[in-house]
């Protein structure tokens, strides 16, 4: 085993880019970068085996990856599942064994379990798990290859899964990614507290994380990396986070514009053409407020003009489903997707508004770490 000393700590950590690698579960990270895992469709195979063939980890959506296939609307899970091992091979082929490559998986849709299962029979890094506390991932990948990373809005939350996981399982987080309020989709946080000028954002988080899991990186004798997501912009945001004690970021919305999305052109449109102010809240079928583009869709939602499924597979635990919902969320995001906007769903982050051109994941990924490195060195002069 590895002695537990101060150099190892260090060792464990970014320190900057091109000086240290992020260890995570026996593996290394070249770049601290994990891109966000988006659905539906938005962040599939191409999209995160280009990220990891740049050294980062790249994050396949798990919600209903297989809306694709011809049998989804009649056997949704296997249809999932069939899709989401080859989303995950096809990850693998493009990455040619740089980066790592995770799957994104929500504990608020049903088949959670099949559904990771799967991905861990796939061999993937990592799952990266939220929209929910993930009290039982660490069950599903102890044993395994697979990372387990629970997705986080507090330091309480932190603690709780730190302490279930040793209880239960004799194990902790291989990493944690904390979502703060600025981020796009599902958010951890309630309605009010989105709403109020004074809402903390992902940094001010951060202390009271690794606050939280420093009692079980002593007991383990191992780093718990740390990951901040939500409103992380560039480099310069990336470098902030990192002084702060992060090993790295989590950024989504950005690389929705870049020509490896898995999106439609349409659906890339929208964030070319948004401003800040078309950011909006809204409450979604999961019962969690979630940040979207305040689409034509939207706006006939809040004139009470109801949306329900076409057919209901009953994807989300929380949703009443059928005619008992007044939108369907899945439909709406399969909608947008494949870039019917008028009837489509689109989730976005705090920062779309700055976004105006489109890039690579090459391109963009050489820009934030320039970034980052020249705002390092800005930082000890």
């Amino acid at each position: 085993m590895q002695e537990w000393t101060a150099e190892y700590f260090l060792d464990s950590m970014c320190l900057g880019m091109g000086d240290k690698m992020v260890k995570i579960s026996g593996k290394e990270l070249e770049v601290p970068i994990i891109q966000g895992g988006m659905g539906i469709g938005v962040s599939l195979g191409r999209l995160a085996g280009n990220v990891a063939l740049c050294g980062g980890m790249g994050v396949i959506s798990m919600a209903n990856p297989g809306y694709k296939e011809p049998d989804f609307m009649k056997k949704p899970l296997e249809a999932n599942i069939r899709a989401l091992k080859q989303e995950i091979r096809r990850a693998y082929e493009i990455a040619k064994g740089r980066g790592m490559i995770a799957i994104n998986a929500m504990v608020a849709v049903n088949h959670y379990e099949e559904l990771v299962k799967a991905a861990v029979e796939e061999g993937v890094d990592a799952i990266i798990s939220g929209a929910g506390l993930p009290l039982n991932l660490a069950k599903l990948t102890k044993g395994t290859k697979t990372a387990a990373a629970p997705i986080v809005s507090s330091g309480k939350a932190a603690e709780l899964l730190c302490r279930s996981w040793d209880k239960r399982e004799g194990t902790i987080p291989d990493f944690f990614v904390i979502e703060g309020p600025m981020a796009g989709g599902h958010l951890g946080f309630s309605m009010e507290e989105l709403q109020k000028d004074s809402k903390k954002n992902v940094c001010d988080i951060l202390p009271e994380v690794l606050e939280a899991v420093r009692p079980y990186e002593e007991k383990y004798k191992r780093k718990i990396p740390v990951f901040v997501g939500g409103g992380i912009f560039d480099g310069r945001d990336a470098a902030r986070a990192e002084r702060l004690g992060a090993s790295g970021v989590q950024i989504g919305t950005r690389f929705i514009t870049t020509e490896e999305c898995d999106a439609s052109d349409g659906f890339k449109q929208v964030f070319l053409e948004a401003e800040e102010e078309d950011a909006v809240l809204i409450q979604s079928p999961v019962g969690m407020p979630a940040r979207a583009v305040n689409t034509p869709f939207l706006k006939r939602l809040k004139e009470g003009i109801p949306y329900p499924p076409l057919i209901c597979n009953r994807c989300l635990k929380a949703c009443p489903g059928g005619s008992k919902t007044i939108y369907c969320i899945s439909r709406a995001l399969i909608e947008a997707v494949k870039g019917n906007i008028e009837e489509g769903l689109v989730f976005c982050g705090s920062n779309i508004g700055r976004i105006k051109q489109m890039t690579t994941v090459k391109e963009l990924m050489e820009k934030i770490k320039k970034e980052w490195a020249d705002a390092g060195k800005e930082a000890t002069e």
